[in-house]
Formats: structure tokens, sequence, C-alpha cells
């Protein structure tokens, strides 16, 4: 418990986020996450902005319309119209390099695949739920900021804003257009950080 008390509160709240995108990212929100964020309240930042964009998109969406949207674009017939797998969007293709360097990352900090999870590790999901297990210390310790910039840097910052920006353009995204604004916001905001950080 000492160890989650140290955490600094800004910290604490980047956590959130990524658990936020990791949720949103690994299945469609249902009834009570929409409800949630219906409530959110920004300021007038860009990131604000994207925070109430998200709200509103909420309180327009429901459970089925998200779950239809959420097929469509990433899972459809055959596959969705995103890929969000870092591997793809880095090479072209599924299971690559970057995978495999991620899974070198994994076990170097005691982090391993959930038991009831088939999607390859380097899903955005999943490394938006890595990120707030870093900063949290989930996987041990709270990790310092430079082992999660470098975590970030190798594993996220290639790609994931790209991501987000597709999200945001893609034809069957409404609710989810949100989710990328949203993203692409956050993600800047991390690049940004670790960059003074360093």
């Amino acid at each position: 418990m000492a160890q989650r008390e140290e955490i600094l509160e800004e910290d604490l709240h980047r956590a959130q986020y990524y658990r936020l995108f990791s949720r949103l990212l690994a299945r469609a929100p249902d009834a009570d996450v929409l409800f949630l964020l219906s409530s959110l309240d920004g300021d007038a930042s860009e990131f604000g902005n994207a925070l109430n964009g998200l709200a509103l998109a909420a309180n327009r969406a429901s459970p089925e319309s998200t779950e239809s949207e959420y097929q469509d674009l990433f899972i459809g017939v055959g596959r969705g119209e995103l890929v969000p797998f870092a591997s793809f969007y880095l090479t072209g293709f599924l299971n690559e390099k970057p995978l495999a360097r991620l899974r070198q990352d994994m076990a170097q900090l005691g982090i391993e695949r959930a038991e009831d999870v088939r999607e390859p590790e380097d899903h955005i999901a999943a490394l938006c739920e890595m990120m707030a297990g870093l900063i949290t210390g989930d996987f041990g310790n709270p990790a310092p900021v430079g082992q999660q910039a470098n975590f970030f840097e190798k594993h996220i910052a290639g790609w994931a804003d790209r991501f987000f920006e597709d999200l945001e353009a893609a034809p069957s995204a409404s609710f989810y257009k949100a989710v990328g604004t949203l993203g692409r916001a956050f993600m800047e905001i991390e690049s940004t950080a670790f960059r003074m950080a360093a």
C-alpha cells in the first residue's frame, strides 16, 4: 500500500487514462461505462475539449450502437476497418519483430500475458494496460519515469498516434471518433512530457 501512496496524483490520472483507453479498445462500452463517460467534464484545452467530446458521444450512444461500431471497426468479417496492433502498423503484418521485442521487454519487466486473452500482446489495449501498470506498480514497484518513457518510445510512440488518427477518420466511427480524438491528444501530451523529462 505504501508504494501506491508514493505515486503522484498526476501519474495516477495518467494511469486512469491509459486504463480508459485499454477498456474502450478491448471491448465496446456497456451502459455503465457509457454513463460514467457521459459525466466527464474537461477544460478549454485541446485535451479538455476532446474529453468533452467523448462525454457528448457517450451521452448520444447506446450499448447496442457501440457494440455494432466496435464490431465494424475492429473485428468485421475477416477483418475490421482498423488493425490495432503495433506489428501491423509498423510492418504491415501481424506477429512481426515489434511483437517479439515487446515480449522480450515484458519478460524483463515481469509482465505476463493474461491467460484469457487470445490477441497478440501488441494490441493497443494491452499496451495501454501495460503502461498503466508500469505507472502504478502493478508489476512490482512503480516504474521510474525513464523506464516508462523507454517502454512508451519502444512500443507505443511509433504508431499509436497514427492509430488514433485513423480511428478519428474511420467511416464506421461515431462514438469511437471521439475516442480517437482523445487518444491522439493524450499521446501527444505523453510524448511531450517524456521529451521534457529526458
